[in-house]
């Protein structure tokens, strides 16, 4: 019974491919890195990062004991922020579009880029706290307002979007007060950087920047900002090698896995725990290595969105509910597991995988458009309202 959850390598392509159409040779989808394909691949990721982290709570090797690993979805434990660099390269690829795009688009900034991720931050923050609550976990006064304000995360899986809000702000910094284009990207990059940096001196759970995860990708937001800047130029040289650049691309993914894979086992982000006089030194090494690997995961990206157009009822769906079902999904992989955030157990422990993935998806997505139909109340966007996936079908 537990061999069912492989079914998921079956499935997943199949969602992904469903009514993708591939440009003939000689012709390029020219829908590449448009809002609609965006979406669609974010969506696909989303559901992917679901069963990243499924896995991390039942297939991980640090699990203990090492009897309640269970083996099926372990392809997925360290591809999370890897899935995550390409939502962070839309990320600066759409703020940029959209400056040049949209007239006085920094008037409003804060409250159309920021404050909805902000807003969906401590909207789950309070629905996980109320889960805490329900499900016994004890609380003193400082864990309580340390959870609220989300100093310590109450929902796991929120790094993302406490982290972001900063890159749209050190965006806005640039393009509000450096007039040249060409230096305001340099500036993105250079307080991106600036905080990578200053991120490898914490130690794991010291202060905000829990560990590794929190800047081991995040160099692809100022990327989709450079990319965007020089996209045209950029697409027309891709496809002028597009033949030599696609299988190089591929097949370099793989041995910048493999190489990062390596640097990471050997020098390692945990140096202060045998207390290693160079543990700042080796978290950067180990950071440069899935800088590498994660530029070329986004690479790779894009150059088969700019031969294959991705698009269907599910994809387009999902985008809808991308960041919603992002940060929700996570209070069922919670309460499903054998603890609750490594606190006290879980009431509804799930052993078999592929029941544990159905459920976590099931009750996620729900959970998802009602979250979604609150923040548009909340921000006055009941016009923009989130349609069902029947409402998607009919227009798919």
């Amino acid at each position: 019974m537990d061999k069912l959850v492989y079914v998921v390598y079956f499935i997943l392509p199949v969602l992904l491919l469903w009514g993708a159409k591939v440009s003939k040779i000689g012709e390029w989808n020219e829908e590449a890195l448009s809002l609609r394909q965006s979406k669609a691949i974010q969506g696909f990721l989303a559901v992917c990062i679901m069963f990243h982290h499924v896995g991390q709570k039942t297939c991980a090797s640090w699990l203990f004991p090492a009897s309640r690993i269970q083996k099926g979805l372990g392809f997925f434990v360290p591809l999370g922020y890897i899935m995550v660099a390409v939502f962070l390269f839309f990320n600066g690829y759409g703020v940029y579009k959209s400056f040049h795009a949209k007239e006085n688009y920094l008037k409003g900034f804060m409250k159309k880029r920021i404050l909805p991720v902000v807003l969906a931050l401590y909207s789950t923050t309070v629905i996980f706290f109320i889960a805490r609550i329900l499900v016994g976990e004890k609380m003193d006064a400082t864990t309580t307002w340390q959870y609220l304000t989300s100093i310590r995360l109450c929902n796991p899986n929120t790094w993302y979007v406490i982290v972001l809000p900063f890159f749209y702000l050190f965006f806005y910094l640039a393009f509000r007060f450096i007039k040249k284009d060409g230096l305001a990207v340099a500036a993105v990059f250079a307080l991106v950087l600036l905080y990578m940096f200053e991120a490898t001196r914490i130690d794991h759970n010291d202060y905000w920047i829990r560990g590794e995860w929190w800047y081991n990708c995040v160099v692809l937001f100022p990327m989709g900002v450079l990319f965007a800047k020089y996209e045209k130029n950029i697409l027309a040289f891709f496809k002028k090698i597009y033949v030599i650049l696609a299988p190089v691309a591929i097949i370099g993914f793989y041995f910048a896995y493999k190489l990062s894979d390596g640097i990471v086992n050997v020098w390692s982000y945990y140096g202060e725990n045998w207390g290693a006089p160079d543990k700042v030194l080796r978290r950067r090494v180990c950071m440069m290595s899935q800088n590498l690997l994660t530029t070329y995961f986004v690479l790779c990206v894009i150059l088969i969105c700019m031969k294959v157009k991705f698009g269907n009822r599910f994809l387009k769906f999902m985008g809808t509910i991308t960041l919603e079902f992002y940060l929700i999904h996570g209070l069922f992989v919670e309460l499903c597991d054998h603890t609750f955030d490594g606190g006290v157990p879980s009431p509804f422990h799930i052993k078999n995988l592929l029941l544990y993935s159905v459920v976590v998806f099931v009750l996620g997505v729900p959970s998802a458009i009602l979250l979604k139909k609150f923040h548009n109340l909340v921000l006055g966007r009941n016009k923009n309202k989130t349609p069902s996936i029947e409402k998607v079908s009919k227009t798919a």
